[in-house]
């Protein structure tokens, strides 16, 4: 048990930064594990997780975000800043690494999970198993490493309050939606720590089912609308025709400068190149029989993407590839940094970062794309996978007190099934207790917190206005 992080680990100029700690099994008792979480209370109280206050030797959060933007594309900066400019809640998007730094000094009991690393309720939604069957879970990976599991939780409670202010919610509701996702957390886990090892294994959330739990009305018919157009989408009718055109008798990817662009002249051939050199090394990746399934198709051509917020200058792209003359294939290619907890939790044993993202995700959840890998060029490591495979984002600037309660509820669920695959939601369950106070404490952290974000947002108007940081704002 331990409080945080030493400050030799938190401060990256002090010393060598060290290896995640691998996560191991405890192969104990149930009942032994949940006495010795029982136990960390202890030394680790829960009312402890309470509070936030910035310490007098915090880093300048814009410091911290210009730094986190060293060896991304510069040009595309500007799109990354602009987006996280419009509101307090964009801005928490893209500032996991300031969380990472604030999270580091604060108590923890020492049980790592499989962190997620950028666990906000907006890196939630619903995908296809390979089965097709729509779940709903954690959608976003590439910060994920071995990390103490409170991080997420932290970041995830706060993400709520946040949201909730951005809605115009009153400060008891957006503070009873953070509960509500904090109370879900723990009594998940208590299930969850009551499973045999496959029966958790195995766990997803079934969207059709779910679906039918949701208690607003007019909410409910919106979900479900956008759930049976993800579900009956088709990529040949819908998306072929919105990103492809024909050229010279050649489909290539329709540019939409600056969010879709292909590089120019002699640096495209250079670029395609590459990355035919780096399809090779990702097919090898992947298991045999998804091999064979993507020989079927060729590829044809592959576009600059910008994506999400916290992603923005990072070298992102669709690819396009054809089983036949009407049988399209988009490929999303994403480059893999060292993940956001790094200077905290330690460096991935994973050399390739694209991996560290494809291992984390199997690891997290029970089903993922069946094209999912990972690859490398001179220019950085990336991950591979479907583009738009029948996934659901949430509207959460839609919501009402209501279904942010519900929705809050639904992600604190995911995220207890998540870390109980790779941590040890007996010990987990035992530290948490039965009682609502880790409920109650975490949303006094959540609130604090959403301050402090807002003040950082403040921060960030003020570099632009002074001219610190150049933003493009996106109509």
């Amino acid at each position: 048990m331990k409080k945080g992080a030493s400050k030799k680990h938190a401060d990256k100029d002090s010393a060598p930064i060290k290896i995640a700690e691998p996560i191991t099994v405890d192969r104990r008792s149930r009942t032994d594990r949940k006495d010795e979480g029982k136990a960390m209370r202890l030394a680790v109280p829960l009312a402890s997780h309470a509070q936030w206050k910035a310490p007098a030797n915090r880093r300048d959060p814009i410091d911290l975000l210009i730094e986190s933007g060293i060896g991304r594309e510069p040009k595309l900066l500007p799109i990354r800043y602009g987006r996280m400019m419009q509101s307090p809640f964009a801005f928490y998007r893209g500032a996991a690494a300031i969380m990472a730094a604030d999270l580091a000094g604060l108590p923890t009991t020492g049980i790592r999970v499989q962190a997620c690393g950028d666990c906000h309720l907006v890196n939630f939604g619903s995908f296809a198993t390979p089965e097709r069957r729509q779940i709903f879970a954690i959608n976003d990976f590439d910060e994920t490493l071995p990390a103490p599991w409170e991080w997420d939780i932290k970041r995830l409670a706060a993400s709520v309050v946040a949201a909730g202010r951005n809605n115009g919610f009153t400060a008891a509701e957006s503070r009873d939606a953070a509960q509500a996702c904090v109370r879900s957390y723990r009594e998940r886990m208590r299930e969850f720590s009551k499973m045999g090892v496959l029966d958790f294994w195995y766990f997803s959330i079934d969207m059709e089912a779910l679906l039918e739990t949701i208690e607003d009305d007019i909410a409910k018919q919106r979900i479900k609308k956008r759930f049976d157009k993800a579900r009956d989408r088709n990529v040949l009718d819908e998306d072929f025709p919105e990103l492809v055109t024909l050229e010279g008798g050649a489909h290539r990817i329709r540019d939409n400068p600056p969010l879709i662009y292909h590089l120019q002249g002699e640096e495209e051939a250079v670029v395609k190149a590459r990355v035919l050199e780096a399809f090779e090394r990702y097919r090898a990746t992947l298991a045999e029989d998804r091999r064979l399934l993507l020989d079927h198709y060729e590829f044809k051509d592959i576009a600059m993407k910008v994506v999400g917020v916290g992603s923005v200058g990072t070298r992102c792209a669709i690819m396009l590839m054809m089983g036949g003359a009407d049988d399209p294939l988009f490929l999303q290619v994403k480059e893999a940094r060292a993940s956001v907890l790094e200077p905290c939790a330690g460096k991935s044993t994973y050399t390739n970062h694209g991996q560290r993202v494809v291992m984390g995700q199997r690891l997290m959840l029970s089903a993922s794309d069946i094209f999912l890998g990972w690859t490398e060029t001179d220019k950085g490591n990336f991950f591979i996978r479907q583009m738009r495979d029948m996934k659901l984002k949430p509207l959460v600037e839609l919501f009402n007190p209501s279904t942010m309660n519900q929705y809050a509820e639904l992600c604190g669920w995911a995220l207890a099934g998540a870390h109980a695959r790779s941590g040890d939601a007996a010990k987990i369950a035992g530290y948490l207790g039965k009682k609502a106070d880790f409920d109650v404490a975490l949303a006094d952290f959540a609130e604090a917190y959403a301050d402090q974000n807002e003040k950082d947002h403040k921060a960030l108007v003020q570099a632009v206005q002074k001219a610190r940081l150049e933003v493009y704002l996106e109509r």
